[in-house]
């Protein structure tokens, strides 16, 4: 295992531009809301979307998804993986600097999220993402990829670099939730209905809080407003109720499913990069006050994480929060292509 942390030069810049940046304090106005469609109707993408139809669970649904090609191709393909509160959308930038290296990137939305099917039944398990994320790619005629997951998504990766070794060359994940297993550690069990009641509260103002306060560590830019106002719209248009309905069904599926009993069995390289300032923790602000400190300490979980898989290497960034990869993308990207070079 390789730890790689930033440079001394990277730091001392970091630490004369930061006092610059808003303060929390000084981005206290939110983004009007516009209202989009239970499919995320409304907002665009930065590359055109295709859609994938299939049955799963007795019932026709489809998966709207980027394929993008490079300009030049090097021959390998990277699968995106979206977060539980993120869209394929929100990969744009890792998209883009993917493709001008040559890797072909398709970046699909999962049932359940933004443009893709929200159906009223579902049994929501990382498996059943996992084998619908294999199929689109066996329709695509994709034999092998390198799988990289971001927050859930990098439970997902896990978990489809699990079910599926020979087809996976390299897993890469991006301050993935599910290092811990929350029900263990103190965090209460919710009901669906209780998940679905909270997610129905979800507002623009709330979002943008916890995103300024855990994905960018107190920091904003007018860029992330667009962010907010993806996942905000959703809950402002006349598709709510099933919006809300599909996140909580996720909810549980990330509670009650940890990987992280798993992360021996991996097979494959694997890079971790991980802003160590994040303090995700699913349920975290519903345990008791003494626990709450205890979990999403990410300076901590990663170099456990890494220390677990077989084959990891980690890089990490010691004042990069939840998303690094939209926080600081031109230092994110130069690790995550050089971590995908030697794999």
């Amino acid at each position: 295992m390789r730890t790689i942390g930033p440079s001394l030069f990277l730091a001392v810049t970091c630490s004369l531009v930061l006092p610059l940046l808003p303060t929390l304090a000084q981005a206290e106005s939110t983004p009007v809301v516009p209202t989009y469609g239970a499919e995320l109707e409304g907002f665009d993408y930065p590359y055109p979307l295709k859609t994938y139809v299939f049955r799963s669970q007795g019932q026709q649904l489809h998966m709207r998804y980027m394929d993008v090609a490079p300009p030049k191709a090097n021959g390998r393909t990277v699968v995106l993986m979206h977060g539980k509160n993120f869209c394929a959308a929100t990969w744009e930038g890792t998209i883009k600097a993917l493709t001008e290296n040559g890797y072909r990137v398709i970046a699909p939305d999962q049932i359940g999220f933004c443009k893709s099917s929200k159906p009223a039944h579902y049994q929501y398990s990382f498996h059943q993402l996992a084998a619908n994320t294999h199929a689109l790619l066996q329709s695509l005629n994709v034999e092998k990829v390198t799988v990289m997951g971001h927050s859930m998504g990098g439970m997902l990766a896990t978990r489809y670099a699990l079910l599926y070794p020979q087809q996976t060359e390299q897993l890469v994940m991006v301050n993935p939730i599910g290092l811990e297993d929350w029900k263990t550690k103190g965090v209460p069990y919710r009901t669906v209905d209780q998940w679905y009641a909270n997610e129905l509260q979800t507002n623009a103002e709330g979002v943008r809080r916890y995103q300024q306060k855990t994905y960018y560590v107190d920091q904003w830019r007018p860029e992330f407003d667009r962010w907010v106002t993806m996942q905000a719209g959703m809950y402002a248009g006349p598709g709510k109720k099933k919006v809300a309905w599909n996140s909580a069904l996720t909810y549980e599926m990330i509670y009650t499913q940890p990987v992280v009993y798993e992360f021996p069995l991996l097979q494959v390289p694997t890079l971790l990069l991980i802003g160590t300032n994040d303090n995700t923790a699913i349920g975290k602000n519903f345990a008791a006050p003494e626990v709450q400190p205890t979990l999403g300490n990410y300076a901590v979980l990663g170099k456990q994480t890494a220390a677990s898989i077989p084959q990891a290497r980690l890089v990490e960034f010691d004042d990069l929060g939840h998303s690094p990869q939209i926080q600081e993308p031109e230092r994110f990207h130069a690790a995550l292509l050089q971590g995908l070079r030697q794999k």
